[in-house]
This record gives C-alpha cells, sequence and structure tokens, in this order.
C-alpha cells in the first residue's frame, strides 16, 4: 500500500515520497511561549504526534524538530505585567509545555530550537537576502523586498493586495513601521531595538529578528535547505508559512520543504476559539475539570499583545465558564479522552468543542481502555504470560491491513478508531463473559491476537494504559463494584414484586453505559455499550 497525503501547496494528494528514503525530515511550528496551551494547541500536537508515530510504523527514521518562539511582543508584554524578565516568563512556560503534553502522551521532539539560541544563523540568513537584492535595510529595520520573489503567495494562493500592513512582525507600530518599507506588503525581517526591550548587536545596530525569519533560520540551522514535511496550524498558511517560503528559497534557490501539511481548526460550540471572544480552554482546566463548553458570556477583555494565532499561545483569559468555578473532578478528562476527541476527526477537518463532544470522547476511551486493560486484568486466567508476549507480533493481519489502509489515506484516524474499537468493544464483552461466568467459549489464542493487535495499533496512535495505574474500570462515574450492587438492588426490588424500582436501575445503568443480560437461570450479566 502507498501512503499518501494531502499537499497544501499542490492542494492535491499525493505518494509521500521523501527526498533520502528511509529518513525523514519533519519541522513543525511551535508555540510563542508566553501563556498555558490551551485545546487548539492541543490538536495541533496530537496531530502531529500522530503523523510523527505513523511514520515510525511504517519504517521511516523520522528526525521531528520543532521550535520555541522566545522573544516577541506578546513576552515581553507579559514580562512587563508580572514584573519579570523576557527570558523568566519564556522558560516558565516551556516548562509548562512540557508539562502539558507529556500528560498527553506526546513524544518529545528530536530538537527544540530557540529564537534567541538561533542569532547567529538568523543574522547570516538576513545577510544572504540582503546581499541577493531581497531585503533592504531602512531606519535600523530591515525589510523583506516581496515583489522581488515572482512566487510569492504560491503556498496561500493569496495576491499581495491582501497583505495587511503590520502583519509582518505582529508590531503596536504599524504606522511607523509602514514609513520605513518600500512597498506595504514587505515585512520586517529585522526589527531596531526599542528603550528597556533584549537587543542583539547586528550590522545594521541593535535589535531582534521578526518572526518569520525565525523558522527560516531554524529549520535550516536543524534539517537543511529542503525538508520533506513542514507543518502546523492551518492559520499559520499566511502570513508566516508564505513569508518563510519567500525567504528561505530565494536565499537558496531551492524548495524550502516538499510536503506542507496544515491542521484545521477547533471551534467551541460552532464558533472559532478566538482571543476576542474569550472562549479557550486551557489543556490543565480540561484535565483538572475546571472548564465549561458555555464560554459566549463574556465581555471582551483587552489581549495581551497584538497579532492572534492558535499556534502562537494566546492567551485563555481566566475565568472560563461560569464564575471560574473550581475544579469539578467528575468533569476532569482523562488524556487519553482528550487525544482520542482530537483523533475522532480527520487532520483537515474543523472540530467542534461541545459537552456532548467530549462526553462522547470519555465514552469512546472507556472502550478502548477496557480493550487494552484486557490482558492485564484477564491474560493470566487465560493462561498467558503477558510479559512476555511480544506485541509486534501475533496481530490479525487481516485488521492490521484495514488499520493501514485509513491511515496511508492521508491519516485518516476516524477509519483507524474504526478497527480499534471493533477490537475493543469484542475483548469487552469478553471480558465481562470471563467475569461473571468464569470462563469463555473463544479460543484463548484468538483474544490474544485481538488483544496483541489492539495494543499495538493503539500505540500507533499515542493511545496507551498503564495496568498499574488502573484498578478499576468505571463506566458513568460507576466502578465494577457499584454495578454489581445496583444489580442486587435490582434484584431484590424484582424478588419484592417491585417491578417499577427494578426497572428504574435497569434504566438508570443503561443511561450510563451499562446493559443487563438476564439469564434463564435467574442470574443477571451485564457489559458496557
Amino acid at each position: 500500500m502507498t501512503l499518501t497525503l494531502y499537499n497544501s501547496l499542490t492542494r492535491r494528494e499525493s505518494p509521500f515520497e521523501p527526498l533520502e528514503p528511509p529518513k525523514v525530515r519533519m519541522y513543525c511550528c511551535g508555540v510563542t511561549v508566553y501563556d498555558y496551551c490551551h485545546v487548539g494547541h492541543a490538536r495541533a500536537y496530537i496531530v502531529w504526534d500522530m503523523v510523527r508515530r505513523y511514520l515510525m510504523w511504517r519504517g521511516f527514521d523520522v528526525r521531528y524538530v520543532q521550535n520555541f518562539t522566545d522573544i516577541d511582543d506578546k513576552i515581553l508584554n507579559r514580562a512587563r505585567e508580572t514584573n519579570s524578565t523576557m527570558e523568566s516568563v519564556a522558560e516558565r512556560f516551556i516548562d509548562e509545555y512540557f508539562a502539558d503534553m507529556d500528560k498527553l502522551n506526546i513524544l518529545r521532539a528530536d530538537e527544540y530550537p530557540r529564537a534567541t539560541h538561533t542569532m547567529d544563523g538568523i543574522k547570516r540568513l538576513i545577510h544572504e537576502l540582503e546581499n541577493k537584492g531581497y531585503a533592504y535595510a531602512s531606519g535600523g529595520d530591515v525589510y523583506y523586498n516581496v515583489r522581488q520573489f515572482a512566487d510569492y503567495g504560491k503556498l496561500s494562493g493569496r495576491k499581495l493586495e491582501e497583505m495587511e500592513a503590520g502583519a509582518s512582525g505582529r508590531l503596536e507600530t504599524a504606522e511607523i513601521e509602514a514609513q520605513k518599507k518600500r512597498d506595504s506588503s514587505d515585512f520586517a525581517l529585522w526589527k531596531s531595538a526599542k528603550p528597556g526591550e533584549p537587543a542583539w548587536e547586528s550590522s545594521w545596530g541593535k535589535g531582534r529578528p521578526g518572526w518569520h525569519i525565525e523558522c527560516s533560520a531554524m529549520v535550516r540551522d536543524c534539517l537543511g535547505e529542503t525538508i520533506d514535511i513542514h507543518c502546523g496550524g492551518s492559520d499559520l498558511t499566511f502570513p508566516h508559512h508564505e513569508n518563510e517560503i519567500a525567504q528561505s528559497e530565494a536565499a537558496t534557490g531551492k524548495s524550502l520543504a516538499n510536503y506542507w501539511m496544515h491542521n484545521a481548526f477547533v471551534t467551541v460550540n460552532g464558533t472559532k476559539m478566538s482571543k476576542t471572544l474569550h472562549n479557550f480552554i486551557t489543556i490543565r482546566d480540561l484535565l483538572s475539570g475546571n472548564w465549561s463548553s458555555d464560554l459566549e458570556s463574556h465581555p471582551p477583555q483587552p489581549p495581551l499583545g497584538k497579532g492572534g494565532s492558535q499556534n502562537e499561545s494566546n492567551p485563555p483569559q481566566p475565568p472560563l465558564g461560569k464564575g471560574g468555578s473550581k475544579s469539578d473532578k467528575s468533569k476532569a478528562v482523562e488524556p487519553m479522552a482528550v487525544r482520542l476527541f482530537v483523533l475522532m476527526a480527520q487532520y483537515r477537518s474543523q472540530i467542534d468543542f461541545t459537552e456532548e463532544a467530549i462526553a462522547s470522547a470519555r465514552n469512546g476511551w472507556q472502550t478502548l481502555k477496557e480493550g487494552l486493560l484486557f490482558g492485564s486484568q484477564h491474560g493470566s486466567k487465560l493462561g498467558w504470560d503477558v510479559e512476555k508476549i511480544d506485541t509486534l507480533t501475533g496481530r490479525d493481519s487481516t485488521l492490521v491491513q484495514q488499520f493501514q489502509a485509513a491511515m496511508d489515506k492521508d491519516f485518516n484516524t476516524p477509519g483507524a478508531l474504526t478497527v480499534l474499537f471493533e477490537l475493543a468493544k469484542e475483548l469487552g464483552k469478553e471480558g465481562n463473559v470471563l467475569v461473571h461466568q468464569g470462563k469463555t467459549e473463544t479460543p484463548a489464542e484468538l483474544l490474544q491476537q485481538k488483544w496483541v493487535t489492539l495494543v499495538n495499533l493503539a500505540g500507533v496512535l499515542g493511545l496507551e494504559v498503564q495496568p498499574e495505574a488502573e484498578t478499576e474500570i468505571s463506566v458513568g462515574g460507576l466502578t465494577d463494584g457499584e454495578i454489581e450492587a445496583m444489580i442486587q438492588q435490582r434484584k431484590d426490588a424484582r424478588k419484592a414484586k417491585n417491578f417499577a424500582e427494578g426497572d428504574r436501575i435497569r434504566n438508570e445503568l443503561k443511561d450510563k453505559g451499562v446493559t443487563l443480560i438476564d439469564q434463564k437461570d435467574g442470574t443477571t450479566i451485564w457489559h458496557r455499550s
């Protein structure tokens, strides 16, 4: 089977052919580190983690680089507000980024370059552009001459006239900047120092780099002049990625990336996440239960800094939801349920964050978790030595092929999850049979094959569970023991001919995802829907 992916540059799906197979060089635009990450960031980095994992599973040797923007107006504004420094703000939120992403089981990148650590490469690249006539100095700033680059707009499909003045550097002083430009579409490569702000020495005077040149320099320093995959949020297509192409390709005369990939937005109840609307939910609030999807009622508040992108760490403005209430443990979402929420949609499709969507992901993860824990909970009863089972062998080849067929078509995770749910539901039913009847008619070898297949394929999507951390499966807030107790209450009610109470208990369990099956011998077995 051939892996195909949608290339934003060509606007079509095509076979993936790396430059030097099996090596794959992949660059992802990272966050501007001045605030906590939110659900929009979770989607982006779960998606690219999934792509990286799948390429590795397919046998590619992936080198994955993701940057941190650690010098920016928004970081400086946050430093002023907190009476801190740019460095301390950046360090704090880099640490917070890792704390959030580790919980979501996102693999660490092979390298995390920072803008402030790439100054030599940035200045060298600007000098090359200046020498080739693509850049010019003006009043201590350096600008890119957009009209000099004939292919400008080839990624986004936009025309020069659509580029707004000031979009280049996310500046508050667009009018002053415009006076220094030869053309309103030109964007800043280097910005002269302002009083009290960090600055670096250069031949143009003290200053700091523009946003776009940072990534061009980091890509070249870490991965070379042409890479296989450049990825990020769809909001970065223009101007950021368009400007990266203009900078890098003008300097080298080579393609910056052969494949450009972009993930779609997360919306909240149909409305795009926005600083203006303040409808952000941070990852940590989602995991702790301190969130609500009712986010439309908050009046606009002054943003921190200018500009905006889901992949630039836009600040979620507290309090979110109604009144910023304390964490509600019943609303806490497991990290793997968040990951499943993201993967239940194809990465180029918009997803809507609603309580219903999160509930669906939580229920789905409960089903998958039960299947993934089948080996640790029932393996010994079936005669397995779980610790010695190799999850890379003994898989169901037909189901593996179905999974691969879905993923090979531009990473169709909904199709791939269909295979996982089929396996998990079968194992869940078998687990209930083993619990309530003590044995099963299904051969142990077949069950082992299904379990091994599920564990292996779920791992490709980063959906994993640790048996030692899971002593009981709970559904709808009910543990196994609580379910058994309710079944006994129903049995007592029916024995007392209180059939209405018995029906009420059955319906309550059904609403919580538990189906009862009355046997001819008077016993009742149950399974999770």
